[in-house]
């Protein structure tokens, strides 16, 4: 990975964080961590970099779940990330279905834009951890540095990737190690 502006690191969460579900992760009884992801996290809040979540919800839009189910679940992952010595800076979340033409729904750069505002500080070279190409094409159009991970959707994104370009690791662990060896380079 290339060096870092700021300390700051953007995460896509179903796919990334947590398992993903074909039919949406409705409730916390449903929101189950991937494999050594809360330990990326608590080593990212280590190494004093502030973690910040940017999730397309389109579960919400649908009426598929509620928004205070989306609370509770990102309650609940925030309290599952603190149990493991991490933290999340904050959660932005895009409740929009896909035909709704949002601003916010990633590949849109709307949920970045915001997390830029409410930081202070440009995105330009934040890595951004993502599973699916619109989370690639939503770090591009801020000029975050896209990242990939092969969890989730990533495997299928990778063969789908054409011309883009992304850094790709196996899981988030993976990712965060890299990102780390990276910084004591520097």
């Amino acid at each position: 990975m290339g060096a870092a502006t700021g300390k700051l690191v953007v995460l896509d969460r179903d796919g990334v964080i947590n398992y993903d579900a074909d039919d949406y992760i409705k409730s916390p009884s449903q929101w189950r961590a991937l494999p050594g992801s809360l330990d990326a996290i608590a080593r990212l809040h280590g190494a004093a970099y502030r973690v910040v979540v940017a999730t397309n919800q389109s579960g919400v839009g649908r009426g598929l779940f509620s928004a205070r189910s989306l609370e509770r679940i990102n309650a609940l992952m925030k309290r599952e990330v603190e149990a493991a010595g991490g933290a999340l800076d904050g959660i932005y979340c895009c409740p929009h279905r896909p035909d709704e033409a949002c601003g916010c729904r990633k590949p849109a750069p709307g949920l970045l834009r915001r997390i830029e505002r409410d930081f202070g500080q440009s995105l330009r070279g934040v890595p951004f951890i993502g599973d699916k190409l619109s989370d690639l094409d939503a770090a591009v159009a801020v000029g975050a540095r896209p990242v990939l991970v092969r969890t989730g959707n990533g495997q299928r994104t990778c063969a789908a990737l054409g011309d883009r370009k992304a850094e790709i690791y196996a899981d988030l662990a993976s990712a965060v190690a890299a990102l780390l060896t990276e910084r004591q380079a520097d």
